[in-house]
């Protein structure tokens, strides 16, 4: 049976993996404007520690609200939900060999 989603998690994308036990992820969430009635996408991005590196660019992962673990990191990763189907790097290094 799949986990339950709490208030303190939230689905997003993997933008870098360039850090040490770090990830950052893109969490976006839909609104309506307030003067317009349009609905628009917002956007921020958090810092997410994930100890074993398990994530990598390109993927969506479940993050969890924890204490400060330092400065600006305050989640922590719960699972990669789907993987990259090609790491964004990969399709780089095959772009440049032809």
């Amino acid at each position: 049976m799949a986990e339950q989603v709490t208030s303190k998690d939230k689905i997003g994308l993997v933008v870098s993996d360039k850090m040490q036990k770090t990830i950052v992820v893109r969490v976006d969430r839909r609104v309506q404007h307030p003067r317009y009635k349009r609905v628009i996408t917002r956007s921020r991005k958090y810092k997410v520690h994930d100890e074993e590196k398990t994530a990598q660019r390109g993927d969506y992962v479940r993050i969890r609200e924890v204490r400060h673990l330092s400065a600006d990191k305050y989640h922590t990763l719960v699972e990669v939900v789907r993987r990259a189907a090609v790491h964004p790097d990969e399709r780089l290094k095959e772009a440049n060999l032809s």
